[in-house]
């Protein structure tokens, strides 16, 4: 479980140290007419047909429970509670094998797209940042999670976009999946719906954010909800909140009801000012979350 109980820890972001750059590489000249063409700025892991279906799987009943009773990072609350209101069809758990070969789980949230299979989370429910070659596994999303209970399905993840910038320098803490149909051929916005996602908006505004967090009584099984103003804070944005690992990756809600179950997609839960936390913060989806976004909901 050290994913959820180490992944939402504050990070130092841009002043972080990047891996990418270690060693010394002889580079050749090229003539002054030639120019490099640009890096991707979008990364994208896809997993086979064989995987997907290993993954689907790999996920039983027993081994939910069991990655739940793994985890204990404290007492819910006090900002943190259990949400209440019309059932969240677009919310779910996401369940994968970290880098280091362990069970765990972050949120992720349904939105809408053009394929109709989109799901946003963070970036380091992935990948681990600044390390390209360490990636997670056997990754499937299951909206709507309720104490062990699955009502909308179990879906395989296909494909992974992340920013450049988080595979080599950790920052950019967010994520565009695109998930299979169910076992019966549907889509998954046309099971669940999805939320609609908003780029370049001014930070600012109430904001609900959810997530499946590790802390007792609920280790994951329900969902919980941060209700706060939006402020900017380092080049990303706050809001008070004491969810931690397990919430990482949930949506942050704009304009949000608890009686329709819908708000505008503004962010994700990313990290936390400590380890007693009384912050969460997510990126500001701006032009590189734009790209992100639609790489996946193109795929």
């Amino acid at each position: 479980m050290s994913e959820t109980s180490t992944s939402l820890i504050r990070r130092l972001r841009g002043r972080a140290t990047g891996l990418a750059v270690a060693g010394t590489v002889l580079v050749l000249a090229a003539p002054a007419s030639v120019t490099a063409a640009a890096p991707d700025p979008v990364s994208v892991l896809t997993y086979t047909v064989k995987e997907r279906k290993a993954a689907v799987s790999y996920w039983t009943a027993a081994r939910i429970k069991a990655v739940g009773k793994s985890a204990d990072l404290g007492p819910t609350g006090p900002k943190a509670k259990p949400y209440k209101g019309v059932a969240l069809k677009t919310v779910g758990r996401l369940f994968f094998v970290n880098a280091n070969g362990a069970d765990t789980w972050c949120t992720a949230t349904a939105v809408k797209s053009a394929n109709r299979s989109a799901v946003m989370t963070a970036a380091h429910c992935v990948r681990r940042g600044s390390s390209p070659g360490n990636t997670n596994t056997d990754m499937v999303f299951v909206p709507g999670y309720h104490k062990g209970k699955r009502p909308y399905g179990t879906f395989a993840v296909r494909s992974a976009a992340t920013p450049r910038t988080w595979v080599y320098d950790s920052t950019d803490d967010l994520s565009a999946l695109v998930v299979d149909a169910d076992k019966n051929g549907r889509k998954l916005t046309d099971v669940v719906g999805g939320q609609a996602i908003a780029f370049n908006r001014p930070v600012g505004g109430t904001i609900s954010a959810l997530g499946y967090s590790a802390t007792r009584p609920q280790l994951g099984e329900e969902l919980l909800r941060c209700v706060g103003t939006a402020k900017k804070a380092d080049g990303t944005q706050a809001i008070p909140c004491d969810m931690t690992g397990g919430s990482s990756g949930g949506p942050w809600l704009a304009g949000f009801s608890t009686t329709t179950g819908k708000g505008t997609l503004v962010s994700v839960n990313a990290s936390l000012d400590s380890l007693t936390p009384t912050k969460m913060y997510g990126e500001i989806f701006g032009a590189t979350a734009k790209k992100v976004y639609d790489r996946a909901q193109k795929a």
